[in-house]
């Protein structure tokens, strides 16, 4: 039997954590994907401020599937120590919150150059993250986005395979490997299947547009179908990117932020009710 849990990236409701909360709770979501905190990122979080997080989550009956982190979201050549110290801090983060995983990506390669050129930096760095968590029982999972290492099919399964048996799984979200110019399904769903242990649920047309999940031509309603009829058992996270919210212009590399409308509860619901159709026909 397939189970199918929601979440979702609820900073796109609003920068207010306890608006984000009553925004999930009025949608049955028991559950947050953590990345945006009062409009400060959770990795700039304080000791204290986490265990408040913590403290609002108990009070609306909501846990943390997962830290949205911007682990490895930083050039390839960029300096690594204070990347590295960060990420140990978002991991007491995660113990603090009772998450199981932590999301993080791959480094973004210099455009116009192999990226496999990078491949030992990379594999070298990814090492030393996934060193951080060892022995505590979160799973790092990685990201396909856009410009970094891990941004097609076959860089994301050398990264699987080279940390094999490690705490290490995809987060395999179709609407950025649309804007990768890669083919979702079944190439990319397939390379992958065996490591997706998380799903991130959002859209793209051809041209890179975000749109509602089953709108685009990230093939989502092939993705869940698939994952269904293989006895999935984990969490879809909404991350809609509908609408601009404060700190998207520091996530994205691109003019998205300033292509969107504002964002809220409505696009977000607009998210869930997509996401909400494709699952009532599967």
């Amino acid at each position: 039997m397939s189970k199918f849990i929601l979440t979702g990236f609820a900073d796109e409701i609003d920068t207010d954590f306890n608006t984000q909360l009553r925004g999930l709770q009025s949608l049955g979501i028991q559950h947050i994907e953590i990345r945006g905190v009062n409009g400060t990122n959770i990795s700039q979080l304080t000791k204290e401020e986490v265990r408040d997080v913590q403290k609002q989550l108990n009070s609306y009956g909501i846990t943390a599937s997962s830290i949205g982190s911007p682990i490895g979201k930083i050039g390839i050549g960029d300096d690594f120590a204070p990347h590295l110290e960060m990420t140990k801090r978002i991991v007491e983060t995660a113990h603090t919150l009772n998450s199981p995983f932590i999301r993080i990506f791959s480094f973004y390669t210099p455009e116009g150059n192999d990226p496999l050129l990078y491949r030992d930096d990379v594999l070298d760095r990814m090492g030393r993250i996934l060193d951080t968590a060892k022995g505590s029982g979160i799973t790092m999972l990685h990201e396909n986005e856009k410009g970094i290492y891990g941004d097609t099919a076959e860089r994301c399964l050398d990264l699987m395979e080279a940390f094999k048996g490690r705490d290490f799984a995809a987060a395999f979200d179709p609407a950025n490997f649309v804007q990768s110019d890669e083919e979702v399904y079944p190439k990319a769903f397939q390379l992958l299947k065996p490591y997706i242990k998380y799903m991130h649920i959002k859209d793209s047309l051809p041209d890179h547009t975000v749109v509602p999940a089953g709108m685009g031509v990230g093939h989502v309603r092939e993705v869940l179908s698939t994952l269904k009829a293989d006895g999935y058992e984990g969490f879809l996270s909404l991350e809609p990117h509908l609408g601009s919210f404060v700190g998207l212009a520091a996530l994205e590399n691109t003019a998205l932020a300033e292509s969107l409308e504002k964002g809220g509860l409505s696009t977000f619901k607009l998210a869930h009710d997509s996401l909400m159709d494709i699952l009532s026909q599967i």
